[in-house]
């Protein structure tokens, strides 16, 4: 059963909230970041993004840079742009996106439901790439983000919330430049806080949408601090991790769309000969770039023109969570053997585009000089909840999540 317990969480003064909040650290390079915060004190990303405000020659991964996050962390608090709530509760965050709303909760899960298996994960992680946030977290004492988790939904916890929400106004409501509105609630009534965890001790498994190094780092953390303190008992912040946890029926994945530079020596003819193999092809008749509206169709977009391409039967296995996916099956009889991208996580002839970009994206870069595109259908929240519970893992770049969760509006202090 899962552990989802409210927290003493550090948030932003209300009036400085639209300013603290910053996209996550992993959506922009150190140039893009240090751009974003210009002009900007109270940005966040003098905390996740720290070696923007120091010299070029310090490399990203230099311990100045978590020196410099916990140093700001702490002039944030001291100066009073960011404060701690004076007992554990929970809190409300819900985001709205051309017309679409996604709330979730703002709670601490446990890393022992993480390293058994009730957090269940979808994707492989990298050591490599987890060791930034782990010296991150660690050197601020903190979870300085938030895990995107998800569960099935369950009508009692919608009721409370949406009731909250209904009867209470908000702590912060605002809209950032990319035209997405932040609406925050504390959900501070006890009687409720109590409700909430135990509905939750009910609920068999969480699942990660978003986040899988962010979790591990946060996990690896926790468990550092346990080797510290060997007497710890449980009840202990590092024990947890930070997320926002959005009932299923919310989220929308989007589509997550394939470019590839070259035909792989093909000439058009020679590669629509062997697309014709296991897929059936014909020039797509709507204007404009063809966007797949069922599973097992595909746009592909090549040499000026859109095609829709249908898989035949046969070409994939339908009671197989991973091999129906239509980034499966475009990878195991198309992208592998007429292309020869035998490992789409480390081939650098392939990359990927999410379609919050849009699919004139894939013609401009085409018509730009790679060889060809294809507009995929999107993978769905039942395609995710199954393969982790098969415990599989999905193909890479399989789900684009919209909208992103901001960074800046809490904080998870681990030493309290």
């Amino acid at each position: 059963m899962a552990v989802v317990r409210p927290f003493k969480g550090i948030v932003p003064k209300q009036e400085l909230a639209e300013q603290v909040a910053c996209l996550p650290y992993d959506v922009m390079n150190r140039k893009e970041a240090k751009q974003m915060a210009e002009g900007n004190p109270n940005s966040y990303l003098h905390i996740v993004r720290s070696e923007i405000d120091l010299p070029d020659s310090v490399g990203d991964y230099d311990k100045l840079v978590y020196e410099t996050a916990r140093k700001n962390l702490d002039k944030f608090v001291a100066e009073g742009i960011m404060s701690q709530d004076s007992e554990p509760i929970y809190y409300i965050y819900r985001q709205l996106m051309n017309g679409r709303v996604q709330t979730g909760i703002v709670a601490c899960t446990s890393i022992d439901d993480y390293m058994n298996d009730i957090i269940k994960k979808h994707e492989f992680t990298r050591p490599a790439k987890e060791v930034d946030r782990i010296n991150n977290f660690d050197y601020c004492d903190a979870n300085t983000e938030p895990v995107f988790l998800t569960y099935r939904k369950n009508d009692e916890i919608n009721h409370i919330v949406n009731d909250w929400i209904k009867f209470h106004m908000p702590i912060y409501n605002f809209t950032s430049d990319d035209a997405i509105t932040h609406i925050f609630w504390k959900l501070d009534d006890q009687a409720l806080v109590s409700r909430i965890h135990e509905i939750f001790n009910g609920i068999d498994y969480l699942y990660i949408a978003d986040g899988h190094h962010r979790s591990a780092s946060s996990v690896k953390v926790g468990l550092k601090r346990r080797e510290e303190f060997p007497n710890y008992d449980g009840t202990e912040e590092f024990n947890y991790f930070m997320a926002v946890i959005f009932p299923d029926e919310d989220l929308f994945i989007m589509d997550y769309n394939r470019i590839v530079k070259d035909l792989n020596g093909n000439d058009k003819g020679a590669f629509l000969k062997a697309v014709s193999e296991k897929f059936e092809y014909e020039l797509a008749t709507q204007e404009g770039p063809f966007k797949p509206m069922s599973r097992a169709t595909f746009g592909m977009y090549l040499d000026g023109a859109w095609y829709k391409l249908t898989a035949k039967p046969g070409t994939y296995d339908a009671n197989d969570p991973i091999d129906r996916l239509d980034v499966s099956i475009l990878q195991k009889n198309l992208l592998q053997p007429i292309l020869g991208i035998e490992n789409p996580r480390t081939d650098d002839r392939i990359d990927f585009v999410g379609g919050i970009r849009g699919l004139g994206e894939l013609e401009r870069r085409v018509n730009e000089g790679l060889a060809v595109a294809f507009s995929m259908y999107p993978t769905t929240m039942d395609d995710l909840i199954d393969i982790a519970n098969a415990g599989e893992v999905m193909p890479p770049k399989s789900t684009w999540f919209e909208p992103k969760l901001r960074s800046g509006l809490f904080v998870h202090k681990l030493g309290e």
